[in-house]
């Protein structure tokens, strides 16, 4: 991939976080993180992932490391990535802005938006198929002697590939791809390989120490446990305004876990668990953002300061 890091330049210095949409060179927004923005280029055909959290070149060159030996333990492992790359710079203030990379892939394609287009024994066939590759993750957990990795495995984290929105079919010849790689979640001999604490950054600094404490290694941990993992990919559903499923793909969960991941002797996901396990997150993160809304307050309107991160727009759970 050919990147222009003149024209991201360009896009740091007019960018305004509050409506990104509207800086000197037009992005088209394809997606957001609970603390990062997707977006385009219109004209480039390269899908950018801004990360402004890093103090130092140290750390810079440490989550390069972490996110290349990332992407290539996945690969290994058997997943679908897009092609990947970074991308970072200093600013006119001298502020390191960092951007982690991904060739475009068709929007239609992505898991969460093709849920709402097929049947519910398709959405059955996905998820199962979302299953498969997550096992995949921990199966080479458990015969590696070095490595342990880690998987975001909400819907919206895999695509279709050749997927046709005009006709459209899951079956289980069906491949999927998987996009979430920015956040390198791997441990070496039990150590983590990026900077855990990283994660914190977007929250306002008279607080980091607290959810340290309270909620970072919880947080990280999740990722690493596939029972947890699978839960999180279920309560998804709640999000995507589809719970009538949840019923379903728990039995669907719980018969992969007997019959295709036994080895891994895994207790039964419960309704009562899902559901309490996604309004605990939903609370956090509804916490979180406000939080977020008020440091953004104090820092633009108050000490007339550039607020560096994106805050998605009310999310309906």
């Amino acid at each position: 991939m050919k990147i222009n890091i003149d024209l991201l330049k360009e896009f740091e210095k007019t960018l305004d976080t509050v409506h990104p949409e509207r800086g000197k060179i037009p992005i088209e927004i394809l997606g957001y993180g609970e603390i990062s923005l997707v977006f385009c280029i219109k004209g480039y055909n390269i899908a950018y992932k801004r990360i402004p959290i890093f103090d130092n070149e140290h750390q810079v060159k440490r989550h390069i490391w972490a996110y290349n030996t990332y992407n290539e333990l996945l690969e290994k492992i058997g997943l679908n990535l897009p092609d990947f790359d970074v991308a970072w710079f200093k600013d006119e203030r001298g502020k390191i802005q960092f951007y982690c990379i991904q060739e475009m892939i068709d929007v239609n394609s992505v898991a969460n938006k093709i849920i709402h287009q097929i049947s519910k024994e398709q959405v059955k066939q996905l998820v199962l198929l979302v299953l498969k590759e997550m096992k995949k993750v921990w199966d080479f957990n458990k015969e590696s002697n070095t490595y342990e990795v880690a998987l975001d495995g909400q819907i919206s984290n895999f695509i279709v590939i050749d997927y046709n929105m005009n006709n459209p079919k899951i079956d289980e010849n069906t491949k999927l791809g998987y996009l979430d790689t920015s956040t390198p979640l791997f441990r070496i001999n039990g150590k983590e390989a990026m900077e855990p604490e990283l994660l914190l950054k977007s929250a306002p600094s008279f607080l980091r120490w607290l959810l340290k404490a309270l909620f970072l290694e919880d947080t990280v941990d999740r990722y690493y446990d596939f029972r947890r993992v699978i839960i999180d990919l279920i309560a998804n559903f709640y999000k995507e305004q589809l719970p009538d499923l949840i019923p379903t793909l728990i039995d669907l969960a719980n018969k992969f876990l007997r019959e295709e991941a036994s080895d891994h002797e895994l207790d039964p996901i419960e309704g009562q668990e899902v559901s309490d396990y996604y309004k605990s997150d939903a609370n956090m993160w509804e916490i979180f953002q406000r939080v977020r809304k008020l440091d953004r307050f104090i820092q633009t309107k108050i000490l007339r300061k550039k607020y560096p991160f994106y805050l998605p727009a009310e999310i309906q759970r």
